[in-house]
C-alpha cells in the first residue's frame, strides 16, 4: 500500500524520531505491499494504555505448502531504538501452535527482537526473520469446524490486544515438565553476570546456570573464557528459549547507550527490559525475577509491571550485601554481637540507605532505655562510616546474588533485607519498592519482617519512597 506520508507524519507527532521511522515504514511498504498501517490504543500489562503506530498483514511462509501467516506488529513510540511488539493475528478458523518462538496469546518472540540494536535492526530485517523462523516452525494450524466456533470468540479477545491476562487453550509443542530441576538463568554477560554465574557455580546452589548473552557478534571476554575452561553446568546462549522453567531469573543487563542526563539512562534501561521481561516472563512463568541493574529500585518496579507476575516473584538485590556487611562490621570490627543479630540495612540502595532494627534490644526502664538507643546509635553511625568505605563490586555483588538465590531454591525461608513492593509499610502509599528484611522461600517473598518503630527510619524511607515515585512517574513503561 501506498504511504500517505503526510498523513503519517501528522498521526506520528508524539513519536521522538518521526522522521526514521515514516522511512522504515516506506521500506515496508515497498517489500510487503499487503500490510495496512493504523494508528489504535495498545494496552500494557499493567493497565496503561497509549496510542501506537501498527501495522497488519501476511507474511509469505512455505512449510511444504505455502501459506499466508497474518501478523501484527506495534510500534512503539521510541522506535527505531527500542523493538516493536509482535503478534500473531490468526482467523477464525486458525489455532495458534505454542512453540519456541509463539506463547499462548499469539505473542511472539525472535531473536532479532532479543538483540534489537539501531541502525543495524530494520522492521524489514525483522520480518525476513519471522519468515526464516516460521518456516522452521509453522505458527498457526486449521481448526476443526466445533474448535472454529469455540475461537471465534477467544479472538475478539485478542483483537484487543490486551497482554497477559487471556485463557486462551493452545496447542502446545513443547510440554516441559519443571520437575524438581533446579534452574537459574542469569541475563546479561557483562562483568556482573559473569560474576553472579561464578558464585551461583561455586555455592552449587543450582542444577543448571544458564548465562543469556545478549551482546552483539560472536562471544567474547568472559563469556569466552567461560566456554573455554568449560564450567560444570553453565550454558551460554543468545535464545531467550534457552531459559525456559528457570526457577530464578537474574536480571544484570544495564543499557550502554549515549544517554546525556539520569532520567535518559534509566529510561534506556526500560527499553531495554521491554524487550527482555515479557520473554523470560513467557519462558519461566513461575520463576522469581531477581533484579540487580541499576537503579535496583526503579528497575525491580519495571520488572513487575512488565512481567505481570505477583510481586512476592520480582524483588530486586537492594541491601542485603551492605545488610551482611553491617552485621559483619558490628560483629567483628565493633564487637557488638548483641547489637548485630537484628541489625538491617533499609530503604535504596547509595547515600540514602539507612540502619534498623527487627527487635528493641532496650531496657524496659526509659530512662535506661534511652541511653542504650543513643549508644545504640553510636556504633551504628560507626558501622555505617566503615561500609562506606566499601565499594560494590561485581564480585562481591555475584556473591550477594548467589546468597540469594541460594536461599530461594533451598526453600531456606531466610530473612534478606531485597527490595520489595513498600506500599503500605512505613505510611507509604505509591507503588515503590525499597529494601527491607523479608523471609524468602521457592515462591520468592513470603513475608515482611516487622521493623522497630524509630520516627527518623520512617522519615528517611518515606522520603526515598517520594523521590522514587516522581522518578518512576517520569518514565514511559
Amino acid at each position: 500500500m501506498a504511504l500517505a506520508e503526510e498523513a503519517l507524519r501528522r498521526q506520528l507527532g508524539k513519536y521522538k524520531f518521526r522522521d526514521l521511522t515514516i522511512e522504515e515504514l516506506k521500506d515496508v511498504s515497498k517489500t510487503y505491499p499487503n500490510f495496512t498501517f493504523s494508528m489504535n490504543t495498545y494496552t500494557f500489562k499493567d493497565g496503561s494504555q497509549k496510542d501506537l503506530l501498527n501495522f497488519s498483514g501476511t507474511v509469505p511462509v512455505k512449510y511444504g505448502n505455502s501459506y499466508n501467516i497474518p501478523v501484527r506488529l506495534w510500534i512503539l513510540d521510541s522506535h527505531p531504538f527500542a523493538p516493536p511488539i509482535c503478534f500473531l493475528k490468526p482467523t477464525a478458523n486458525m489455532g495458534i501452535a505454542v512453540g519456541k518462538h509463539v506463547d499462548a496469546r499469539g505473542r511472539i518472540y525472535l531473536p532479532y527482537l532479543q538483540n534489537w540494536s539501531h541502525p543495524k535492526s530494520t522492521l524489514t530485517g525483522l520480518i525476513k526473520e519471522m519468515i526464516a523462523k516460521f518456516e522452521e516452525e509453522l505458527p498457526l494450524y486449521s481448526l476443526s469446524s466445533s474448535d472454529a466456533a469455540r475461537q471465534s470468540e477467544l479472538l475478539s479477545y485478542i483483537a484487543k490486544i490486551t497482554e497477559g491476562e487471556t485463557d486462551m487453550k493452545s496447542r502446545s509443542k513443547t510440554g516441559r515438565n519443571e520437575g524438581c530441576f533446579n534452574k537459574i538463568t542469569v541475563v546479561g554477560a557483562g562483568d556482573l553476570g559473569i560474576a553472579c554465574v561464578l558464585a551461583v557455580a561455586a555455592k552449587d546452589v543450582a542444577d543448571k546456570v544458564v548465562l543469556l548473552d545478549l551482546s552483539e557478534g560472536a562471544a567474547k571476554g568472559g563469556t569466552m573464557d567461560l566456554e573455554i575452561f568449560a564450567v560444570p553446568n553453565v550454558e551460554i546462549s543468545k535464545d531467550f528459549s534457552a531459559s525456559a522453567d528457570s526457577k530464578v531469573v537474574v536480571l544484570t543487563v544495564n543499557s550502554l547507550g549515549n544517554a546525556q542526563t539520569y532520567l535518559d539512562v534509566i529510561q534506556s534501561n526500560v527499553d531495554l527490559f521491554r524487550g527482555i521481561i515479557p520473554a523470560v516472563s513467557h519462558y519461566s512463568q513461575n520463576a522469581v525475577l531477581l533484579v540487580a541493574s541499576h537503579p535496583v529500585e526503579v528497575m525491580t518496579f519495571v520488572s513487575w509491571k512488565l512481567s505481570s507476575f505477583p510481586k512476592s516473584r520480582v524483588i530486586g538485590v537492594g541491601a542485603n550485601l551492605d545488610s551482611e556487611r553491617f552485621r559483619y562490621i558490628l560483629t567483628n570490627l565493633l564487637k557488638a554481637e548483641v547489637l548485630a543479630k537484628d541489625a538491617w540495612v533499609i530503604g535504596e540502595q547509595g547515600e540514602d540507605k539507612v540502619p534498623s532494627w527487627t527487635s528493641c534490644n532496650v531496657a524496659a526502664n526509659q530512662t535506661e532505655a534511652m541511653a542504650a538507643r543513643n549508644s545504640r546509635e553510636k556504633v551504628a553511625n560507626r558501622a555505617m562510616e566503615v561500609l562506606k568505605g566499601k565499594g560494590q563490586r561485581s564480585w562481591s555483588v555475584g556473591l550477594s546474588v548467589a546468597d540469594l538465590v541460594d536461599s530461594i531454591l533451598k526453600d531456606k525461608r531466610k530473612v534478606h533485607s531485597v527490595s520489595t513492593l513498600a506500599k503500605g509499610c512505613c505510611n507509604i502509599n505509591s507503588e515503590v519498592f525499597l529494601s527491607l528484611p523479608c523471609v524468602l522461600g521457592t515462591s520468592g517473598v513470603i513475608e515482611m519482617v516487622r521493623l522497630e518503630e524509630d520516627p527518623l527510619v520512617q522519615e528517611k524511607l518515606q522520603s526515598s519512597a517520594g523521590s522514587i515515585h516522581d522518578l518512576q512517574q517520569q518514565l514511559t513503561l
